[in-house]
């Protein structure tokens, strides 16, 4: 045979053969166990691919093994057998993403929770995503406010930062991201409007429901989007939930608006990550998880990032939560996520039970952002805040033996009670930059120090609108990111002085 009709037999015989596109390629259920789906024949399916079943639900490609593939579920199914019949779609796991999702509750894959019709024609954003190299990037400089004095005064948080909430359980971590979603409606400084992101991984479907409630009634819900996955949902949707408010997040990123995310919380996330890791024979290493568990947490918390003007300036500002047991925040997981963040603001559980709240621990919280994320007028009056804050507690520890104390010391104890009291600060009532700039001032330079500490609360709800009405100017100099000169801190400590009589 010449060696022409070789090649022509060989391709007529080619031709018969039937080789499916890769979108087509089709295998059979092995064996099922806890959400996890083993399959065969999906030789051409990569990791992360979406795959379809007869039934039509969905799965995640997890683990590829030597002959078989391991699927996630992404939703519960009594029809997947052994032998059904399962076609990878050749697609990346991704959701579509538009404005119409801004005051919608969703969960992972985007259904609606609420009972309303949700319609969304827009872009298709993957889950996993690579984060903005340093060069898309530009330095984080403009504040993000949560209206809690403590926080805006000694741990500034800017639009682009990560900043972890860590404490003990019920030590309000989830209230102060609550509140800084909530104060995001006033438009302080000049500043654009935030895009809130609140996403519930593993918690009970009532505590959601009643967060989102408090939303709607606070008029928060008009800017916000909840990505919820409760504990009753499969572990999939648990471990995808975050990722898929990251994804809704880079989207209005893109256009260059500001998105305040808030991850409530990721050592749930971690728990969910572990039980789908450990059902798919992953090794297991330190308290169980797998080793990749701080890669999982790095790359979904790089994705935030203040985008560098040349890139649109958008950016997303990342809240997560961790919870500690018994204060331990030298655990596996807190200290994993204590690495990647940028600072972490630390709720203790005894000042809590002290009834202060927020319950924050100035000497372990830290924003390495610093003073960068804050007006200039804020960072001249909160200067000596956590100093003065600082020695308090330590003078404070001392007097506990009883001992003589000078009139120097004892002053400066009372100075501290006054400034502790002005640092508390009541759920769901954020204040505007002029009221936490006023009170700290007047904290801070003695002007509270003849007031009893009973008094202080009527001062620090009364003297913002006193002020307002008896010298607006001064109010307005107040509420600005200029430097305050001599002239108006002198007027402001007089105007301060006389309504602190007024009310002792």
């Amino acid at each position: 045979m010449k060696t022409e009709d070789f090649i022509k037999e060989i391709e007529k015989k080619l031709s018969s053969i039937n080789i499916s596109p890769k979108s087509e390629n089709v295998g059979n259920v092995l064996r099922i166990s806890d959400g996890i789906i083993h399959a065969s024949g999906l030789s051409l399916a990569g990791f992360g691919e979406e795959v379809e079943f007869e039934d039509g639900t969905r799965g995640l490609v997890f683990n590829l093994d030597e002959d078989y593939v391991s699927i996630i579920l992404l939703s519960t199914s009594t029809n997947i057998v052994e032998g059904t019949k399962v076609k990878s779609t050749g697609k990346i796991l991704g959701v579509e993403v538009s404005d119409a999702l801004i005051g919608r509750t969703v969960d992972p894959l985007l259904s609606a929770l609420d009972g309303k019709q949700l319609k969304i024609k827009g872009k298709v954003y993957p889950l996993e995503k690579i984060a903005p190299g340093v060069i898309m990037r530009q330095p984080v400089n403009t504040p993000i406010k949560t209206g809690i004095k403590a926080i805006d005064s000694m741990i500034p948080i800017g639009r682009g930062q990560r900043e972890l909430i860590i404490g003990d359980r019920n030590t309000g971590k989830t209230a102060i991201a609550i509140d800084t979603i909530i104060n995001q409606k006033r438009k302080d400084l000049g500043l654009r409007r935030v895009i809130c992101i609140y996403c519930a991984i593993g918690q009970k479907r009532g505590n959601i429901a009643k967060t989102i409630t408090k939303l709607d009634e606070e008029g928060a819900m008009e800017y916000t989007i909840v990505v919820a996955a409760s504990a009753s949902d499969a572990p999939a949707l648990q471990y995808l939930s975050p990722f898929t408010a990251c994804s809704i997040a880079e989207y209005f990123m893109d256009r260059g608006e500001d998105v305040l995310i808030i991850f409530d919380d990721l050592s749930k996330h971690a728990w969910a990550y572990r039980q789908i890791s450990l059902l798919l024979r992953r090794p297991a290493g330190r308290e169980a998880y797998p080793g990749d568990i701080f890669y999982l947490h790095s790359r979904l918390l790089e994705r935030a990032a203040r985008l560098s003007s040349k890139n649109g300036g958008g950016s997303i500002t990342a809240l997560p939560i961790i919870e500690t047991q018994a204060g331990d925040n030298s655990a596996y997981i807190p200290t994993n996520v204590i690495s990647i963040t940028d600072g972490q603001i630390y709720l203790e559980t005894d000042l809590f039970n002290a009834g202060t709240r927020p319950a924050i621990n100035a000497g372990l919280s830290v924003s390495r952002v610093g003073g960068s994320a804050q007006t200039k007028s804020m960072k001249q009056v909160a200067g000596p805040l956590r100093l003065e804050l600082a020695q308090f507690r330590e003078l404070a520890a001392f007097a506990q033996f009883g001992s003589d104390l000078d009139d120097q010391t004892q002053k400066r104890i009372e100075r501290g009670k006054r400034i502790a009291e002005i640092l508390k600060q009541p759920q769901y009532t954020p204040f505007s930059e002029a009221e936490e700039i006023l009170n700290i001032y007047a904290a801070t330079t003695g002007v509270l120090d003849e007031l009893p500490i009973e008094k202080i609360s009527t001062f620090e709800k009364k003297a913002y609108g006193y002020l307002k009405i008896k010298n607006k100017k001064l109010v307005e100099k107040i509420g600005t990111d200029d430097k305050l000169d001599e002239k108006t801190l002198s007027e402001l400590t007089t105007e301060l002085k006389d309504f602190a009589k007024t009310i002792k």
